[in-house]
């Protein structure tokens, strides 16, 4: 999808050139990394037909040779012989959107050629497309990013479980999964709990080998906000609000105006300037620069930062860690002397158990027991109806565990007591605990 945005946006960006300065040649890519130039290029109209615009156009390459700028005609003469010259560049605009176009792959290649190009170069390329190196880089500088987990594709087949409970525990729900490469909204979507994360990854995986999901704001602003320059040199745009059609801001919605069209960027809803406060509005423009910085961008790149209007912070989005300790603050303060709250060195906040979390402490429990009877002679042996019944009766989001010990004193281990009671006369060696599907305990011995 992201190739047809290519088209659009190049496209834009030649007829926004000024043809009596500039001598304009389009090269076209195809899906297939063919390359292509020619008048017939210049006009939409005829990629509705790709067959025959390839068939007019003509295929050019570029030598991997440090210094030469030329395109060279694809097809040699009849008896071979040198390739053409079809024309000498000068500098290159790269207008790609997606994988092998913005991730510092094609910027690569130019670097090899040495040929200048606008635009960030292979490193901060890279660096700015995969969401999972990004946030590392920003969050290791200082610049709020929301809480993540990412995983590859391999890693999603091999230990499912351990990814799932590893979101459920520091994330919870909502969740945003991404494919951790693409742009423009490609393979994105909203999960509210379990099912739905599977489907979500399920999705995502065939787009990107690497993955990312991330704690979602409910409460979401986006602003986007363009900086040009380089690292040492920069200044920001206004600030702009795309306007989106649903929870999330799509890919209709950022290229279609929320609905089918071929305009591109042009088209899409959005309100410029912002409607912001002016302090919000330069912490804005601030934090786009220093993301710029941080990158090495180079060129014009858009920064898309997040507004929480829960609580008005600004950036990448606060972590669900952060938000949570800013609360506990807050609370303090309300109640506490200043002195007395300058004197807390670190709020320290605990995230609720997931399932798998209960599971895994019924698990540890039940393992304390065996080892106590152990010490008697008595081996303890459960299955996994047991734990199951457990969950059931004593996981709750809002207590914890604190029901898990009175579950297993009275169903498990009274029983057991009262068992090892009546074997007086003849010592039991094993005890065996089960559950049915109405979670009743049975606890049996011999």
């Amino acid at each position: 999808m992201e190739h047809e945005i290519s088209v659009i946006s190049a496209l834009q960006a030649i007829n926004a050139l000024n043809s009596d300065k500039y001598n304009v040649i389009p090269v076209y890519i195809s899906k297939q990394g063919r390359w292509y130039t020619g008048l017939e290029l210049l006009e939409i109209r005829n990629y509705r037909d790709m067959k025959a615009l390839t068939e007019k156009a003509t295929e050019v390459f570029m030598r991997p040779e440090y210094g030469d700028y030329n395109l060279y005609k694809a097809k040699s003469g009849l008896f071979g012989g040198k390739h053409q010259i079809v024309a000498e560049l000068h500098v290159v605009l790269p207008v790609l959107h997606g994988t092998n176009g913005e991730d510092g792959i094609f910027e690569g290649l130019l670097d090899t050629i040495g040929i200048p190009y606008a635009g960030c170069n292979t490193l901060s390329a890279a660096n700015g497309m995969d969401k999972i190196t990004m946030k590392m880089i920003l969050r290791s500088c200082g610049i709020p990013v929301v809480d993540y987990v990412w995983f590859t594709d391999k890693e999603w087949f091999s230990r499912r479980d351990e990814i799932i409970s590893e979101v459920e525990s520091k994330l919870g729900y909502p969740v945003i999964v991404k494919p951790a490469n693409l742009g423009s909204s490609v393979g994105i979507g909203k999960a509210t709990d379990r099912a739905s994360l599977i489907e979500r990854i399920d999705k995502a995986e065939k787009f990107s080998q690497r993955l990312i999901v991330e704690h979602c704001i409910d409460q979401l602003q986006e602003i986007n906000c363009s900086v040009l320059g380089d690292a040492d040199d920069h200044q920001a745009s206004v600030c702009e609000e795309p306007i989106k059609s649903g929870e999330i801001l799509s890919y209709e919605d950022k290229y279609m105006g929320g609905t089918k069209g071929s305009h591109g960027m042009q088209n899409s809803d959005k309100r410029i300037p912002a409607d912001l406060p002016d302090d919000v509005t330069e912490r804005i423009r601030k934090m786009a620069c220093d993301t710029f910085r941080v990158l090495s961008c180079h060129g014009v790149s858009r920064i898309d930062l997040m507004i929480d209007r829960k609580d008005g912070s600004v950036g990448f989005g606060k972590s669900l860690s952060e938000q949570t300790q800013e609360k506990a603050v807050k609370a303090l303060s309300e109640f506490l002397r200043p002195e007395f709250i300058n004197r807390v060195d670190e709020v320290i906040s605990f995230n609720k158990l997931t399932e798998e979390n209960f599971r895994a402490i019924a698990g540890i429990m039940l393992t304390e027991l065996h080892q106590a009877l152990l010490d008697r002679g008595i081996a303890f042996l459960w299955d996994e109806s047991v734990i199951d019944a457990l969950v059931k009766k004593s996981y709750s989001v809002t207590y914890g565990a604190r029901n898990l010990r009175r579950t297993i004193q009275k169903e498990l281990e009274d029983p057991i007591a009262q068992k090892i009671i009546e074997s007086f006369v003849s010592p039991l060696h094993t005890l065996h605990a089960t559950a049915d599907e109405t979670g009743t305990f049975t606890v049996t011995g011999e």
